[in-house]
């Protein structure tokens, strides 16, 4: 079995030597809810703005990008904004956003965790051999992190680059994952008659009741990609 003392030793060590890894991952951790309360009382802006043109769509897919990747404001309070206030026509420019603040997100998780798991590699060989067993399997776990509803969106894409996943399978298989919660909450945006409604249709019993069927799929999913094989 692998030693888990060692690992966590290991990442407690790295991140002694890194303190900005630390300051990393309390922003993507934090940084969404404030970004969220902040966008609480201030989301009237939004109202002068309208999608006509190829520049529109084009500022509009980079400043999601920008506030996704840098985990300035969750996916889904953008998925629902995005519904409200620009409706369907949005919805391809959304996933595109995605896709490039998926890019971004993983990007920075590189960077800032550059050398963490060559350290956890190297000190922890059957950790690692238990890693690259697993490799077939890396799409079913980006997919069923990307459909929970706990995971958020920053965090997996730290936790991606630290598990060296490559970033073309996490967008292969990150974006159609996001894209049920995605639709589900845009889908709240279009249909509401305000934005207050649009937010409070997204705590209805049915929207509690699709979240925790989401959540039991994504950990039946990570337990099929963390289950030893047989022997």
């Amino acid at each position: 079995m692998t030693k888990k003392g060692s690992i966590f030793k290991t990442i407690s060590s790295y991140y002694g030597k890194h303190p900005i890894g630390i300051l990393a991952w309390l922003w993507v951790s934090a940084m969404p809810f404030i970004g969220s309360t902040i966008f609480a009382v201030n989301y009237n802006f939004l109202e002068k703005y309208s999608l006509e043109n190829f520049s529109d769509y084009l500022i509009y897919t980079l400043i999601g990008a920008f506030l996704m990747g840098f985990a300035l404001l969750p996916t889904t309070l953008i998925a629902l904004a995005s519904g409200f206030f620009f409706g369907w026509i949005s919805l391809p420019f959304l996933i595109l956003g995605y896709s490039l603040a998926s890019a971004i997100g993983y990007g920075l998780g590189k960077i800032i965790n550059m050398e963490l798991t060559e350290q956890l590699f190297q000190n922890n060989p059957k950790f690692q051999a238990e890693i690259e067993a697993r490799k077939e399997k890396e799409g079913s776990l980006v997919f069923f992190v990307r459909i929970s509803p706990v995971v958020p969106f920053a965090i997996s894409n730290f936790l991606f680059a630290s598990l060296n996943v490559s970033l073309l399978k996490v967008l292969l298989f990150g974006i159609p994952g996001m894209l049920t919660r995605t639709v589900i909450a845009f889908s709240a945006g279009v249909l509401a008659s305000s934005y207050i409604d649009a937010q409070q249709s997204m705590n209805t019993p049915l929207q509690w009741g699709i979240g925790l069927g989401l959540l039991l799929v994504g950990l039946l999913g990570i337990y099929g990609y963390v289950r030893k094989r047989k022997q």
